[in-house]
């Protein structure tokens, strides 16, 4: 059985817009995933609520991704899924572009030193809207939060390319929900989940 890490933040973890409760694990994509993958696979759900990827949590270590990260790597993963990076955009760490590249290049180089063999998928995130301006969020993320999140895409393509990992552009596939600008809707995660699928049956096609 090939094992699966799914790493990220609230989107990972099954964050409900609106209502911040969690998801039930028939809606979150990890575990959607693990259906359509069936008994070949086993899924590991590392999601967190307000986990960063590279700025350093006041929260503490499992809200830091670079910090946590190497304590859920095994020899026996098989592929990570890296699908974070959105929490780095609050106004108070306020990044450039190229620390957020260097960001997720950086869990990137974590996993391949724990990890060298494991196969990884970088997920760039949906973009956020302006809704996330009118939500609960609305302390932690401003106008231009938003417009930094419409370059993950491209920035997190070009590490992929420089780092031969797989790539999938979120936004592309789902958007996030009108409610809060940030989190995904149940038909948001089924569509990722079977997006997910098709790249993960390309990577360990028989």
């Amino acid at each position: 059985m090939k094992k699966i890490l799914c790493f990220g933040d609230s989107n990972t973890y099954g964050y409900v817009p609106g209502s911040g409760m969690r998801y039930s694990s028939d809606s979150r994509w990890p575990t959607i995933l693990q259906v359509l993958l069936k008994d070949e696979f086993l899924i590991i759900e590392e999601g967190c609520n307000n986990r960063t990827c590279f700025n350093d949590n006041p929260d503490g270590d499992i809200y830091t991704g670079y910090k946590i990260l190497p304590k859920l790597l095994s020899n026996d993963v098989d592929c990570v899924i890296l699908a974070i990076g959105v929490n780095d955009l609050q106004k108070f760490y306020r990044p450039s572009d190229i620390e957020i590249a260097s960001g997720i290049e950086n869990l990137v180089a974590i996993v391949r030193r724990i990890c060298p063999v494991t196969k990884i998928i970088i997920a760039s995130p949906s973009n956020m809207t302006l809704d996330v301006l009118k939500s609960n969020f609305s302390l932690m993320f401003d106008e231009l939060s938003v417009k930094q999140s419409e370059k993950m895409s491209e920035l997190y393509r070009i590490i992929a390319d420089k780092c031969g990992c797989y790539f999938i552009d979120l936004n592309k596939i789902a958007k996030v929900s009108e409610l809060d600008g940030l989190h995904y809707s149940k038909d948001s995660h089924i569509k990722i989940a079977y997006a997910l699928k098709e790249i993960i049956d390309k990577i360990f096609e028989h």
